[in-house]
């Protein structure tokens, strides 16, 4: 079931950048599109509801203290999950509070694989969260599309590890210094979702944001994206006479 939902390169979800790890360098090669933030400004119709990863834990026991009440719909998905009551109508305003305390709480915007009407943002834990999970036990299938950013550790590492720590993919560890003067953290590229935790969160600002080499194609719309998926895993067919 695994490598048939992750095959191909298309997938159905992508990570936003944590805006607040952007430097001015960064900004002007941030589309709008990449931007958790535009996204809900743009969005005529917004909702939040229950996040279903942290609601399902706490019926285990084991839902983490991010908020339960953060995640996002926009357009027609919004519009069906109000009427039906499941979820609460808000503004843009508030919804860019909501993403500013999904910041704080060191959650990863996961959201539709698409550049124009995106349907959800879900703002992400590592513990709790099924994108996340899935980025880490599957990191080899790329199951979540990265930004087109990737971190990198500058000279002035003390391998602290708080960078590993918030790290929601495990894609940092703390090693042994090639210099042999100290510990120094190491990021894994083929892991990393270059969602930007790492660098708000380290203490001596080491940790930066640089373009990746090879720009991540996104999907035009959710129709676009179907039928991507639907060649890569050789089911068009399928999509065209259902």
């Amino acid at each position: 079931f695994i490598k048939g939902l992750f095959a191909g390169e298309t997938q159905l979800g992508r990570t936003f950048v944590h805006e607040p790890a952007l430097r001015p360098e960064n900004a002007i090669r941030v589309l709008d599109y990449e931007r958790a933030s535009e996204v809900i400004k743009t969005s005529e119709t917004i909702a939040v509801g229950m996040c279903y990863c942290r609601h399902k834990m706490s019926h285990v026991g084991k839902a983490c203290d991010a908020p339960m009440d953060i995640c996002m719909t926009f357009r027609d998905a919004a519009s069906s999950l109000i009427r039906h009551g499941h979820a609460r109508r808000i503004d843009a305003a508030e919804g860019i509070d909501l993403l500013e305390q999904a910041y704080e709480h060191n959650l990863v915007q996961f959201g539709e694989n698409a550049r124009e009407e995106v349907n959800f943002i879900c703002h992400c834990c590592a513990c709790c969260c099924e994108a996340m999970i899935a980025a880490r036990k599957f990191a080899v299938m790329h199951p979540v599309h990265t930004t087109n950013f990737m971190p990198v550790v500058q000279d002035g590492c003390d391998g602290c590890g708080r960078c590993a720590a918030v790290c929601p993919v495990e894609a940092i560890t703390v090693e042994p210094d090639p210099s042999g003067n100290g510990k120094r953290a190491r990021i894994d590229p083929e892991r990393c979702l270059g969602c930007g935790l790492c660098v708000r969160n380290c203490a001596r600002g080491n940790v930066r944001l640089v373009s990746r080499e090879k720009r991540v194609l996104t999907p035009l719309n959710g129709s676009h994206r179907i039928v991507m998926q639907a060649v890569e895993r050789g089911t068009l067919q399928n999509l065209v006479f259902g």
